[in-house]
C-alpha cells in the first residue's frame, strides 16, 4: 500500500461524501473521477475496486445517521422526544428533534411512513437488480439520466402546485407512496436517488426541505440493506493488505457526507432544485466530451 493509493482513496471518499445525497448524481461523477483520472480499478483488482465503492457509501450512510440520529430514535421508538413542526425548517438544526411539543402522536413521521415510502423501489430494486447492473450502467445512460432528472428537476420547481407539507412531521401516506414511487425513477443510474425523490415530493405538495428531510431518512434502509449484501457477497476481498485503503476512504466519505448534507438541508430551501439542475446538464456534457 504506497501513498498514491491512499491518496485516491481519500479523493474516492470526498467525492462519495459530497455527491451520494445531493441532487447531482454520484455515479455521474465518479465516472469521471474514477473511471477517467484515478483509475482505482487498474491500482488494484476489480472486486476490490468495487468493494471500496460499498465501503465508502457506508460512510455516507453514517453521516446520515448522525445527523439525523434524534429521528431515528424517534422512529423506532427509542427517545421519546417529539417532533415541533412549528418552528420553521429552514431555522431548525438538520435531522433534530426538539423535546418541546404541541403535537399529538397522529401528527409526526412514523416509521410507517417510511415503510410505505420503501416499499415501491423495494420491490423494484429486488426484481431488477442484476437487470440494472447488467445493462444500465454505461456511461450513454448515465447521461440520459443526468439530463433527464434534470428536467424532471426543473419540472418540479416550475409546476410545483401550492405547498401544503411545510415540515416532514406533516407529510400524509399518498406523499410517502408517492415519492417511494419517484424513487424507483432513481434506480436508473444517473438520475440521483435524491434528485428524483425530492421532486416527487415537491410535486406532491412538499417543502424542498420537507421532502429532502424524508428523501434522506427513507435512503438509509435502502442503501444499508444494498450495501449489507454488497459486503457479504464480497468479504473474502477484505483482506490485511486492502484494510487501509477502505479506512481512509470509508472516513473521508464521512466527513465529506457530514458536511454536504448539513449545508444542502440549510440550503434547498433557498435555492431550490433548478441551480442542480442546471449542473447535471453541464455535468452530462463534459462525460460526453471526455467519454464519447
Amino acid at each position: 500500500m504506497n501513498i498514491w493509493e491512499l491518496i485516491v482513496a481519500f479523493l474516492l471518499g470526498l467525492v462519495e461524501g459530497l455527491t451520494e445525497f445531493a441532487p447531482v448524481s454520484s455515479t455521474g461523477h465518479m465516472i469521471i473521477v474514477d473511471d477517467m483520472l484515478l483509475h482505482s480499478k487498474e491500482l488494484f483488482s476489480e472486486p476490490v475496486a468495487n468493494t471500496f465503492k460499498v465501503v465508502i457509501q457506508l460512510g455516507s450512510i453514517l453521516a446520515v445517521l448522525l445527523v439525523f440520529k434524534d429521528r431515528f430514535m424517534n422512529l423506532l421508538g427509542l427517545s421519546r422526544k417529539v417532533p415541533v413542526e412549528a418552528a420553521p425548517p429552514e431555522q431548525a438544526e438538520p435531522g433534530t428533534i426538539p423535546s418541546a411539543s404541541s403535537l399529538t402522536p397522529n401528527h409526526r413521521l412514523k416509521l410507517t411512513h417510511v415503510l410505505v415510502g420503501l416499499i415501491p423501489a423495494g420491490v423494484l430494486g429486488f426484481l431488477f437488480e442484476d437487470y440494472i447492473d447488467e445493462y444500465l450502467f454505461s456511461v450513454r445512460t448515465v447521461i440520459f439520466g443526468l439530463i433527464i432528472g434534470a428536467l424532471l428537476m426543473i419540472a418540479a420547481d416550475k409546476l410545483r402546485p401550492k405547498t401544503t407539507t411545510d415540515t416532514v412531521d406533516g407529510m400524509t401516506y399518498k406523499q410517502a407512496l408517492g415519492m417511494g414511487l419517484f424513487q424507483c425513477v432513481g434506480l436508473w443510474p444517473g438520475f440521483s436517488r435524491s434528485g428524483s425523490t425530492i421532486s416527487g415530493g415537491v410535486l406532491l405538495g412538499m417543502g424542498h426541505r420537507a421532502a429532502s428531510d424524508f428523501t434522506f431518512i427513507m435512503a438509509v434502509p435502502v442503501m444499508l440493506g444494498a450495501s449489507t449484501l454488497s459486503m457479504i457477497k464480497n468479504w473474502e476481498y477484505f483482506t490485511v493488505d486492502a484494510l487501509p485503503f477502505f479506512i481512509v476512504g470509508f472516513i473521508s466519505a464521512f466527513i465529506f457526507a457530514l458536511i454536504s448534507i448539513r449545508f444542502f438541508l440549510k440550503l434547498i430551501n433557498r435555492i431550490k432544485l433548478i441551480p442542480f439542475a442546471i449542473y447535471r446538464i453541464i455535468l452530462a456534457i463534459l462525460i460526453y466530451a471526455l467519454y464519447l
